[in-house]
């Protein structure tokens, strides 16, 4: 298959409009758009075809009341690292979509997938966790297309998160995705809009 212009525009507008999400509203997501978010990760590439992303939705009211304590407790203790005005920019913002959000997953990396038999992660083992990486991206792009809106909660304990989850001990911790439909539509990052930080132009460089 050639793509043509008009699908790169339309992928750079979907780019654009990728948008790290934190509010949300808690209407329901129908199971076939949930089910093309699952496709669009096993589409994503990985080291050695290792596949070492491993995902739980977790629905559990009472895991989800831990977690958000957890969340709580890491970011009571992120925002003392800062000095008083930036504190009280950081405290107004808004970092979870964890009481709303009607879709959570919790993702992980296996250590040493059986799957790819090695292949590729000899002297870069990093590279599964990349490939989990990449298959959040890719997830993310695909729920974007379909007016979702994807957060990523990043202020969590790991080790919290692996013991509250019961998972495998050679499951680590990736990324905490909230999934859901926007209150609003806004191509401008939040931390744009909230004077945090805009983005820098980084250029490539030649050697």
């Amino acid at each position: 298959m050639e793509f043509q212009a008009a699908d790169v525009e339309r992928l750079i507008t979907l780019l654009r409009w990728r948008r790290d999400v934190r509010h949300f509203r808690p209407d329901p997501v129908p199971e076939p758009l949930i089910a093309r978010l699952e496709q669009a990760m096993t589409l994503a590439p990985s080291v050695g075809n290792s596949r070492p992303w491993r995902v739980i939705r977790v629905e559990d009211a009472r895991l989800r009341a831990d977690v958000r304590d957890d969340f709580l407790r890491c970011n009571e203790a992120a925002a003392a690292g800062y000095d008083n005005e930036r504190r009280d920019s950081y405290q107004a913002l808004k970092l979870a979509g964890l009481d709303h959000a009607p879709v959570q997953l919790a993702i992980f990396c296996a250590a040493d997938p059986a799957q790819g038999h090695g292949l590729g992660r000899q002297t870069m083992p990093a590279t599964l966790e990349q490939s989990v990486s990449m298959a959040v991206f890719a997830l993310w792009l695909a729920a974007r297309a379909q007016n979702l809106g994807v957060g990523m909660v990043s202020i969590l304990d790991p080790a919290r998160i692996e013991a509250l989850l019961e998972v495998p001990e050679d499951w680590h911790f990736v990324a905490w995705l909230c999934i859901g439909w926007p209150e609003f539509q806004d191509d401008t990052p939040l931390l744009h809009r909230s004077g945090w930080q805009e983005n820098d132009e980084t250029a490539w460089l030649t050697r």
